[in-house]
């Protein structure tokens, strides 16, 4: 599709209109959005369509997360968050390297406080392991961090979503939603065994873009929580 209309507005249940035909999710659900802020940003996607350009999806991250919630979370938001919650059973912060001590080091300094935090919170006993090979979490743990995952909106979880997704860590993004650490904190410390091993090793081109990618669709997820 491409740009066809002139004027953008926002109506008073906070949709999103254009020349006053209000804009639908792909399921066709009206595209209602939960605070004005959140309303703005995704209006301002819309205006920064160029005239007769194509629609761009990439171009419109608050928008793509806003038809999520409504189409694929809301109906079913218990689902999708067992689904995020899965992510405890092997969080990126319990399994680290025995070698080289400088890695070790870095890991500790980064992950041991994000833990030491959701072990309090939670009051829950987490368990961390060297190697890749699974080690099983206690059943409490996975049921409190479990809990505390269903406990948010739809449109909680859609901003989640992708900072779960790309980090692979489920205690590291709820640390961010409570406001234990800063995006910038977390996003450092999911992408750490990666910059250790572009400091060992270098980047190419592929997995630059691959990071570009990432850190787009991980400061989407922030963007689009701190907008609730």
């Amino acid at each position: 599709m491409k740009r066809f209309w002139k004027e953008v507005a926002i109506d008073g249940d906070r949709g999103i209109r254009l020349d006053d035909r209000p804009v639908r999710t792909p399921g066709r659900q009206p595209l209602l959005l939960p605070t004005p802020a959140l309303a703005e940003a995704v209006a301002g996607e819309w205006r920064a369509v160029a005239e007769g350009a194509e629609i761009d999806p990439r171009a419109m991250p608050m928008t793509g997360l806003a038809n999520a919630a409504i189409d694929r979370i809301a109906p079913d938001p218990a689902n999708f968050a067992t689904g995020l919650a899965v992510f405890g059973e092997s969080d990126l912060l319990c399994y680290r390297a025995d070698a080289p001590p400088d890695l070790v080091a870095r890991q500790a300094a980064a992950w041991d406080p994000l833990l030491d935090w959701a072990r309090t919170r939670y009051d829950v006993h987490i368990k961390v392991t060297t190697g890749i090979l699974h080690r099983a979490q206690p059943p409490l743990t996975l049921a409190r961090l479990g809990e505390a995952v269903a406990a948010r909106s739809a449109w909680e979880l859609a901003g989640l979503s992708p900072i779960i997704t790309i980090g692979g860590s489920l205690i590291a993004a709820l640390a961010l939603i409570e406001g234990a650490a800063t995006a910038e904190d977390i996003w450092r410390a999911v992408e750490l065994d990666e910059d250790w091993q572009v400091e060992q090793w270098g980047r190419d081109d592929l997995s630059l873009g691959a990071l570009e990618a990432r850190r787009r669709d991980f400061d989407a997820g922030v963007r689009f929580l701190g907008l609730q």
